[in-house]
């Protein structure tokens, strides 16, 4: 698979079913794994409470579970592909509820993906109010 719309497409749909069974420590990463390179970097902004560099499949699998420690609930809304090819971006719509506080923020994520030979090499996550959501 090489379309960078049937890469995204298909890394979505396996992340949904990845949370929809019980994600991080109860889940199997490796359907969703298969849509990221072995060497992927997932660059989060410092200030987030899973800010960071996260490497290769056992960083993005620590990732989730840092996330799972931040968010009680996660939800992806509207999704909208902004630009497909080997350099792809993607803005969604997410609304989410803190474990540290209960509080609920609904905001944006303006996602720049890189795809290289068919699978996610690098990913860099626009959130815009980094504040809030460590706040939060």
């Amino acid at each position: 698979m090489t379309d960078p719309a049937a890469v995204l497409n298909g890394m979505y749909r396996a992340e949904a079913e990845y949370f929809a069974a019980g994600g991080p420590g109860s889940a199997s990463f490796a359907p969703l794994a298969l849509y990221f390179a072995e060497d992927v970097v997932l660059h989060q902004a410092e200030g987030l409470p899973f800010g960071g560099e996260w490497r290769g499949h056992s960083g993005m699998e620590e990732f989730f579970l840092a996330m799972s420690r931040a968010w009680e609930s996660f939800e992806i809304g509207e999704q909208e592909f902004l630009a497909l090819g080997a350099t792809s971006v993607v803005r969604t719509q997410v609304r989410a509820r803190t474990r540290a506080t209960g509080r609920e923020l609904e905001f944006p994520i303006l996602q720049t993906l890189r795809i290289e030979d068919g699978r996610i090499a690098e990913v860099w996550p626009f959130y815009w109010d980094t504040a809030a959501i460590a706040s939060a």
